[in-house]
């Protein structure tokens, strides 16, 4: 494959493409459906792509477009991050506070807040009252007040992990409302163009899949409808390639910042709830799926609609991705064969650390605060980062540490672990000198229990003694 300034991409080495080939051929013939495209990204760029079976009679390449289900749920997931980054709505925001929710639905849906929406918390029914609406060409209403059954809720909202196609149809109507456009014009404006995916569309283009159902018990196949869904879209109505999933793998894994930033997509990433019982393995975020294979924790999303099936997994730390395309309606675990892909490229050329380079300059008050601090007898070690962050780790690793965002008032935000959100203030002394550091109550002083710092509950007159 080519980069966009035209320098060739590093493939993987031989022995890894033909495992690589060898996996999406096995998954093709085993899983027994018509065909199968797959491609790997690393550090951003697609690496390796290949394809089995056939697609009205020739092969398919990673220009093909398939119907990719619900990782269409992602991109609605990130217009309303967009959203929320501007400040035109904040996560905790019922939903109806934004969107007019019939009183016969009951006082609990509208009290039901972005983020539950986001994470499948809500406690909304899975599907939309009415047929099958997957198969099923949707109605377009201005509002969505005829998606819901006579007992929408399922669950309290915020108490459980359950999985719900109309909780995206309602996102997408958010997105429009607050946009005053349709949302599938938002996503080309906002998301797709400035990714260069030009082959991401609302209805197929040429050259494209057809979708097929395949007979369980003999090797023959029936054509699936690719019905327009209509208020439902938002939920899985996305068709795509290869080729364009694996620049939005990219951007999922680093971020942009003409979409949205790397900080963002972490919180995306991030457990929003409990998963289902017995599925400890599996978990929900912002709009993404969570999964752990092979000892990673991969990000992504997999999808289904009649006639196709798609997956598409990060794993940010290793700066590694993967997709999958099929065009069947069951048979083959994409996501399965999606984090195996990954995993292939991972366990046999692992990725290579970014080379460290030294700082341009330093601000010499924040390399005053580096080095060792104690919270009473505990060691810790106070790291300075790159654009003004700050890192505190435990020596030895038994203990909690944080890496810290600077604010304009002088603090620091804690980003993950124990301190995430927390305050980290420096306490200064009358001369200008730092004092102590103020985490969250939390005192850290340069000497273990130090008797000039303002400990809590005092130090001992006595100090440090052999009994």
């Amino acid at each position: 494959m080519i980069t966009d300034n035209g320098e060739p991409d590093v493939e993987p080495l031989p022995e890894t493409r033909r495992a690589l080939l060898h996996r999406l051929a096995r998954a093709q013939a085993e899983g027994r459906v018509p065909s199968v495209v797959g491609a790997v990204v690393r550090d951003g760029r697609a690496v390796w792509a290949g394809a089995r079976g056939g697609v009205d009679g020739g092969p398919p390449t990673a220009d093909t477009q398939y119907r990719i289900g619900s990782i269409t749920k992602t991109f609605v997931a990130v217009l309303v991050m967009r959203l929320r980054d501007e400040g035109r709505l904040d996560l905790a925001d019922p939903l109806g506070e934004h969107l007019d929710v019939p009183a016969e639905a009951g006082p609990g849906l509208a009290g039901a807040t972005i983020a539950q929406l986001l994470s499948h918390s809500s406690g909304l029914a899975a599907e939309p009252r009415g047929p099958w609406w997957e198969r099923t060409p949707g109605k377009l209403r201005p509002e969505p007040t005829d998606l819901f059954g006579e007992r929408p809720l399922r669950h309290p909202t915020g108490r459980r992990h359950h999985y719900s196609n109309l909780g995206y149809a309602l996102l997408g109507s958010l997105v429009e409302r607050l946009r005053g456009a349709p949302w599938g014009d938002v996503l080309r404006e906002e998301v797709l163009e400035p990714l260069g995916m030009r082959r991401t569309t609302a209805l197929p283009v040429e050259p494209y899949a057809r979708g097929w159902a395949v007979h369980p018990w003999a090797d023959v196949v029936q054509p699936e409808p690719a019905a327009e869904t209509g208020l439902m879209a938002p939920a899985g109505q996305l068709w795509s390639t290869a080729e364009d999933l694996c620049r939005y793998a990219a951007f999922l894994s680093a971020g942009d910042e003409r979409v949205l930033g790397a900080e963002s997509l972490a919180e995306m990433r991030s457990p929003a709830v409990a998963p289902e019982a017995g599925s400890w393995d599996q978990a929900y975020g912002l709009g993404l799926q969570l999964a752990r294979s092979g000892g990673r924790l991969l990000s992504g999303h997999t999808g289904s609609m009649p006639g196709f099936l798609a997956a598409l997994w990060t794993a940010p730390e290793e700066r590694l991705a993967s997709v999958v395309l099929v065009n069947a309606t069951s048979g083959l675990p994409v996501g399965g064969l999606a984090a195996d892909l990954l995993g292939i490229v991972a366990e046999r050329e692992p990725s290579c650390p970014e080379p460290w380079r030294p700082r341009s300059e330093a601000d010499p008050e924040l390399l005053e605060l580096t080095g060792p601090w104690y919270w009473g007898p505990s060691a810790f070690v106070l790291r300075l980062r790159s654009g003004r962050e700050l890192e505190l780790g435990a020596v030895g690793g038994a203990g909690r540490g944080s890496r810290f965002r600077p604010e304009e008032d002088g603090t620091w935000t804690g980003l993950d672990g124990y301190y995430a959100g927390e305050t980290l203030r420096v306490a200064r002394r009358a001369d200008g000198t730092v004092d102590h550091l103020d985490l969250g109550t939390f005192v850290f002083t340069r000497r273990p229990y130090d008797p000039e710092a303002p400990v809590p509950g005092g130090v001992d007159p006595e100090g440090w003694r052999a009994d």
